[in-house]
């Protein structure tokens, strides 16, 4: 395998790991705000977010990359929970809860979390193989 091979991979997987990286701290955002609700009934609470990739050449690299596109807000409704007592509670008795679901959360955070180690043993298995390659031509 060529320098150049070795650095596009490391450039593959780097961009990987950014991408990785984005999409493990929306998960973590959306996580962390799973029982934020609003301050008043007409207060709409956290809402979802998500996080759209792309495939995009390297122009510099003539590879191609992973690249974040956008950040989303997922448009599906919110839970309505009864809870007449409380400061948000609308007319009816019910308050409005992010549409952030903790199960389906943690399975994307796992699959992201997968996908950042995987990327990271190609830049180190990238490492090693420039670093023995440097060794054999001394």
């Amino acid at each position: 395998m060529a320098a150049d091979d070795i650095r596009n991979a490391t450039n593959i997987a780097g961009s990987g790991l950014a991408a990785q990286s984005a999409r493990l701290r929306i998960i973590a955002q959306n996580i962390a705000n799973a029982q934020s609700t609003g301050r008043t009934a007409d207060e709409d609470p956290y809402r979802r977010q998500t996080v759209t990739f792309k495939n995009v050449l390297d122009k510099e690299m003539g590879v191609p990359v992973v690249k974040v596109v956008k950040y989303n807000s997922d448009p599906s409704p919110f839970e309505m929970r009864y809870m007449p007592y409380h400061p948000a509670a609308n007319k009816d008795g019910y308050v409005k809860y992010p549409n952030v679901k903790t199960l389906i959360e943690t399975a994307d955070l796992k699959e992201a979390q997968r996908s950042y180690e995987a990327n990271l043993s190609v830049v180190d298995t990238s490492r090693t193989m420039f670093s023995r390659t440097i060794d054999l031509m001394r």
